[in-house]
């Protein structure tokens, strides 16, 4: 079965951001099953993990809910990533996690790319803040990004829905098109011993 992992960054609860990756993987499960291939999504929520993360940018090392968050990603056929943006910037908790990852992790990984923000101003964030994070892990993202403003969440929300329904589309495609070798795991670092430690502490 193909997995897409959805990740989202969002900072409040409920979130946004968490609603956009949602039907944003949902739409690329869709397209998936409409020609027969069957998918699941694997959730990964950054907001409970930001002390874990701000610990492996300062130690090197993943305390186990991470270290399972960041299986997950690796391990899925494809990625949803979404983000809030603030002042035209992602935001520090959704590059923090992308700096944790090891810089091969997502080597043709199919990546479909979100973002929210309270105004259409930020849109370009997706472009010049996103997207050049993600062709430096050489990860194949797809052309279609989608940005969702707080006006995109009112009453008629068609041009959202058709932006998500052909993201998801793009993400399909790219997963069936994918060269992407299979991950494990077991390639992550492994847990320091206490030599590592000191080793590390005399730098």
């Amino acid at each position: 079965m193909t997995t897409i992992a959805v990740v989202s960054a969002g900072l409040s609860d409920p979130s946004s951001t968490r609603l956009l990756a949602d039907r944003l993987g949902q739409a690329a499960v869709d397209a998936l099953r409409a020609e027969g291939t069957s998918a699941a999504i694997r959730h990964v929520e950054l907001r409970p993990l930001a002390h874990e993360v701000v610990d492996a940018m300062l130690t090197g090392f993943a305390a186990p809910a991470l270290a399972e968050a960041i299986a997950t990603v690796v391990e899925a056929d494809a990625v949803v990533f979404v983000t809030p943006v603030f002042t035209a910037g992602v935001s520090g908790l959704a590059k923090s996690f992308l700096d944790v990852l090891d810089k091969d992790a997502l080597t043709d990984t199919p990546v479909l790319l979100g973002a929210t923000g309270g105004t259409a101003r930020h849109s370009l964030a997706l472009e010049h803040a996103l997207r050049p994070v993600f062709a430096y892990l050489r990860a194949a993202v797809v052309p279609t990004g989608v940005f969702a403003a707080t006006e995109d969440w009112g009453s008629d929300e068609a041009a959202l829905d058709a932006r998500i329904r052909r993201a998801g589309g793009d993400l399909a495609w790219a997963i069936r098109a994918s060269r992407r070798a299979p991950q494990q795991a077991d390639a992550l670092p492994a847990t320091p011993d206490f030599a590592t430690l000191l080793g590390g502490l005399q730098r």
